[in-house]
């Protein structure tokens, strides 16, 4: 019968090592989002390849496009025409992000919109989060004038504000942020912490530390699950069916660091438990040999 503190060690390093191996995708998760996402420089590499995708350059080319025809609508009556003109100004949109003026404009409004939304999540101002698309539009016709391109001298750069996040849900993004950064912090580390501990006070430390190993593996994958889980979510509540393939890319890019976290955890996990398990069979008493047999007790030779 075990004795009563055996039991009582067990079941603290049981429950110890269960609370590590469920907070360490959690943590994970939380520190890829607090220092992962919240970091501009890294955001912007991170989205620097998508200008190249053709399935983001397609749905950026439809959205400019429908822009472009609404603001002609709107000063101009097509009606009539509209059928005619939309693929002369697709095309054109679509040729423009080929160039490097479009791969410029597109790092240049991803810092943007990503600088004001890190601005208003750490101040206090009460207004809708707006970025000015002038520094933008003075970029690429920087870039069509090196370019060479006829009458780049004369696009207007006007002070265009676009509207990224309504003043209404601010509030909750900055709790949620908040939160974010705390637990991106000591998640992980309490995750270490309660490792340690579980490990410290179990009765067979090996079998612990194997169930730790195989606790962390089985955390990364379910975290892998969920990544792609949330990705068909994601796709699946979007409104138009043929900007999902964009969508799809931008969600790959953004959580590209969150997937590599989550199979770094797996191969980690069972790398350890493999160690362990190896460890303790090389360390296994052999079984008991044979004894040489006693040469008092071997029979006399008859000499004939």
């Amino acid at each position: 019968m075990v004795p009563r503190p055996a039991r009582l060690r067990s079941a603290l390093s049981a429950a110890l090592i269960a609370l590590a191996c469920l907070l360490a995708p959690c943590g994970a998760l939380a520190a890829w989002a607090a220092y992962d996402l919240a970091d501009t420089g890294r955001y912007v590499t991170t989205m620097a390849p998508l200008a190249a995708d053709p399935a983001v350059r397609n749905a950026i080319a439809d959205t400019v496009g429908a822009g472009i025809m609404d603001e002609v609508d709107a000063r101009v009556d097509v009606r009539p025409l509209r059928g005619a003109v939309r693929p002369y100004v697709h095309d054109a949109v679509h040729s423009f992000t080929r160039t490097e003026a479009f791969r410029l404009a597109w790092d240049a409004a991803n810092r943007a919109v990503h600088d004001a939304v890190l601005r208003a999540l750490h101040d206090e101002s009460e207004h809708d989060v707006t970025v000015d698309l002038a520094p933008v539009t003075a970029q690429v016709k920087r870039q069509l004038a090196v370019d060479h391109v006829p009458f780049a001298n004369r696009i207007p750069v006007e002070h265009t504000e676009v509207s990224v996040l309504p003043v209404q849900e601010l509030d909750r993004f900055r709790k949620g942020f908040h939160v974010l950064e705390v637990a991106g912090f000591w998640l992980p580390v309490t995750a270490v912490v309660l490792a340690v501990a579980g490990i410290a006070v179990a009765t067979c430390r090996r079998r612990a530390v194997t169930a730790t190993a195989l606790g962390t593996a089985l955390g990364g994958a379910l975290l892998a699950l969920a990544v792609t889980i949330g990705r068909r979510l994601t796709l699946a509540d979007l409104p138009e069916e043929a900007h999902q393939p964009a969508a799809g890319a931008v969600y790959d890019a953004l959580t590209a660091t969150l997937r590599q976290a989550s199979w770094l955890l797996v191969a980690l996990g069972l790398t350890v438990a493999l160690a362990t398990w190896l460890t303790t069979r090389l360390r296994r008493p052999r079984g008991p040999s044979s004894p040489a047999p006693d040469p008092a007790e071997r029979p006399a030779r008859v000499r004939i």
